[in-house]
């Protein structure tokens, strides 16, 4: 039989330090797939190769790295067809919903010996309250369907904060399984233990929500397009790559945080505000009606200035839209290559080493493209 754990979490809550951390301490020996399938234009960290829409990476421990494209079920039916892994760790989307992998997966169920096992959501304690008031929906749903919920940068986090997170999310999800204590000072068997462990959980029962809500988005975005609503679908897939390999070669790390400008607007219920965010807004919303993605694969020339005047420019201001993520691996004048990554206020610049062409992901909500050209300089 293969288990199958979903690791979610909003944009930078940390799902990638975890999965690494489990997979080194906890799931060496064991044949793990490994499946991403996150939001956005451009692949980073790998190409696809597109008649099969898999990328495969070979990591260590029998470990496997894929990155799916296309159609998720179709996608991952493949995985199990060819690999047959002992465990298949799932971390998708960002900004997806929990629910909606799950029923992907229990899809599945009737077809192959595989087992829904650990449902985990990752909280960053320091952006939890922000990112509830902005993007409710999506984040909600993330701890409605967990099993257990894993806070993140709680040794960064004041006791209020973290009070906060425990009080909202036992209000979400009474039965979750809460860790608090930095992951630094926990073992991943202990770690795992929690998220195994919780035997008054009934997956079975969450699975079934999952359906019924799918059914119940799916029949509500049907109705309203049936009464003139929009729906703007630009991207045929879901693919922005985080590998996880540990890269030797990466120095000169330089990191920059700006915790005073939170975007933490203040608005009536339902309100829009200038971002283009919907704030508390309740209803059934895929990521492509409410999030919006800016990729660029291009030879162009940059300089570290350059970069690092983009990422001030979304952490200070909106003039580009509300930015959550933006990442990328470009050539420099020097010849070097600069990475860089930003998450919601806090960016890193580092020097990696030379990858096929260089690629830029933006993603956040009244992004406007033509004006990023302008920024980034490559019109």
């Amino acid at each position: 039989m293969t288990k199958i754990d979903i690791y979610s979490g909003f944009l930078g809550a940390g799902k990638t330090t975890l999965i690494k951390k489990m997979i080194a301490e906890v799931f060496s020996g064991q044949k793990i797939v490994l499946i991403e399938n996150e939001y956005g234009e451009v692949g980073i960290d790998g190409g696809f190769l597109k008649d099969s829409g898999i990328q495969i990476t070979e990591m260590n421990s029998g470990c496997i790295c894929c990155t799916l494209v296309g159609d998720f079920d179709k996608n991952l039916r493949e995985v199990i067809d060819t690999y047959h892994p002992d465990r298949i760790i799932i971390e998708p989307s960002g900004v997806g919903k929990l629910s909606d992998v799950m029923t992907s997966v229990t899809n599945l169920e009737k077809d192959y010996d595989i087992e829904l096992n650990a449902l985990v959501t990752v909280v960053n304690a320091l952006k939890a309250a922000k990112q509830m008031k902005a993007f409710g929906e999506f984040f909600n749903n993330q701890i409605e369907f967990a099993t257990t919920v894993i806070l993140s940068r709680t040794q960064k986090a004041t006791a209020e904060q973290v009070e906060f997170c425990t009080t909202k999310i036992k209000e979400l999800n009474e039965k979750a399984v809460v860790i608090t204590t930095p992951w630094e000072d926990l073992s991943g068997e202990k770690i795992l233990s929690a998220m195994e462990g919780n035997d008054n959980l009934e997956l079975k029962v969450l699975a079934e929500e999952a359906h019924k809500k799918e059914e119940a988005e799916h029949h509500h975005h049907h109705h309203d397009h049936d009464h003139g609503h929009e729906c703007h679908h630009d991207h045929d897939h879901e693919h922005e790559h985080e590998c996880h390999h540990d890269h030797d070669h990466e120095h000169e790390h330089e990191c920059h945080h700006d915790h005073d400008h939170d975007h933490d607007h203040h608005h009536e219920h339902g309100e829009e505000c200038g971002c283009g965010c919907h704030h508390h807004h309740e209803g059934h919303h895929h990521a492509d009606d409410v999030f919006e993605s800016y990729g660029r694969e291009t030879p162009h020339v940059f300089t570290r200035e350059t970069i690092e005047n983009a990422c001030k420019k979304f952490v200070e201001t909106e003039d580009y839209g509300y930015i959550l993520r933006s990442k990328g691996m470009v050539p420099a004048e020097d010849g070097t290559w600069i990475y860089f990554d930003l998450v919601d206020g806090e960016y890193e610049l580092r020097t990696g080493e030379p990858d096929v062409t260089g690629k830029l992901v933006v993603i956040g909500t009244d992004i406007d493209e033509h004006k990023l050209d302008e920024l980034f300089g490559i019109e």
